[in-house]
């Protein structure tokens, strides 16, 4: 493994350590590679019964890919074709897609920032997937706001979300906390900040053959205690808005609406890139028709598109390298936004048979 990611076996359970603090466990080619590897490894294992996935840091489990990596080789071409950048987001989707389908129980400790990438790592299939959370979750997928799309799976996760919930969270790239983390479907258990080293001790210890019940009835003291959902509180409000069939349907419903938590959306979604936010509003729509392995192949797809427009090289400029927060998007307000502009991110790239992703 790298000198990010660290891993041991403690009673029949594969322990994943992530150890990149200064960039909140931001994830390199190298860390993506290394969980691939260690999760396949596992998966045959005969000696590992369940897998855990944590940080050496409470502040973040990881706040997503990263950035500053795609900026500097996006640039490293004309059209940002960098084999790194391509190997990154093949490579990153296929460890999505090994996750969701891991068939021994796989646990995310969310503990910390959660966003884009790391919502990636965390968010194990129905089957087998335990996600836990606590106050300190800040969840998020935020890509709009650096004029790109939810990927990592998003396309599924938030498609599957009740309601407009999806819709409201990919449009608007603002963060939840743990309440609202249970209420959308995108956490599964509650456990308090101080009790986490008590979870932590009691994973070392339970057989992983038995991990999964004993993780349940230890949270299931805690149940109820994450606090009030602000998603539930305002959810007729989300799906009126929300619903209204387009990106700017829905803004225009949205300055019709005083309260504060509605205001707040369109505030946000004031910043972010026109036409990011009305291709994500049509990957949702796509999404919700798709299997995991085919929301990868579109997100995949609409990666090579994205780099090529140059939507997400402009919004990390601004973010995270001149820091200026004043992106220059492509193009500038959404009454500029064409449905050509939009279609043409969905156009393959590749024909099947050589999609970098034929094999999920």
């Amino acid at each position: 493994m790298s000198e990010f990611v660290k891993t041991r076996i403690a009673n029949r359970t594969g322990i994943i350590t992530l150890d990149r603090p200064k960039a909140l466990n931001s994830l390199s080619l190298g860390m993506v590679r290394d969980l691939a590897d260690v999760l396949e490894g596992w998966r045959d294992d005969a000696a590992v019964d369940a897998v855990v996935i944590t940080s050496s840091s409470e502040k973040a489990l990881c706040a997503g890919g990263d950035i500053r990596f795609f900026h500097e080789v996006g640039h490293a071409t004309p059209m940002g074709g960098s084999a790194l950048l391509e190997d990154f987001f093949t490579e990153e989707y296929a460890l999505n897609h090994l996750i969701h389908y891991y068939p021994k129980p796989y646990v995310a400790l969310m503990e910390g920032v959660v966003m884009g990438g790391g919502m990636g790592i965390a968010q194990g299939g129905p089957d087998c997937g335990i996600r836990i959370v606590t106050e300190g979750t800040k969840m998020a997928m935020p890509e709009v706001n650096i004029g790109l799309f939810p990927d990592v799976g998003g396309s599924h996760f938030l498609s599957h979300a009740p309601g407009q919930l999806g819709n409201y969270l990919g449009l608007t790239g603002l963060t939840i906390g743990a309440a609202d983390a249970l209420y959308v479907g995108l956490a599964d258990l509650f456990v308090p900040q101080a009790q986490m080293a008590a979870l932590k001790e009691l994973i070392e210890t339970t057989p992983g053959g038995g991990l999964r019940p004993a993780i349940v009835a230890f949270a299931g003291q805690f149940k109820g205690q994450a606090g009030d959902s602000t998603l539930e509180a305002n959810r007729a409000g989300i799906d009126k808005h929300f619903g209204a069939g387009s990106v700017a349907a829905v803004m225009a419903s949205l300055e019709q609406d005083d309260g504060a938590f509605f205001q707040k959306a369109l505030g946000a979604m004031r910043q972010r890139s026109p036409l990011m936010m009305c291709v994500t509003h049509e990957l949702l729509v796509r999404g919700a028709k798709l299997d995991v392995a085919d929301c990868l192949r579109m997100e995949r797809t609409l990666v090579r598109h994205n780099f090529e427009h140059g939507e997400v090289l402009e919004g990390v400029r601004a973010l995270v390298i001149d820091k200026d927060n004043a992106p220059k998007w492509n193009p500038a307000g959404l009454q500029d936004v064409t449905p050509e502009m939009v279609e043409k991110f969905f156009t393959p790239v590749w024909p099947a048979r050589a999609h970098p992703l034929r094999h999920l």
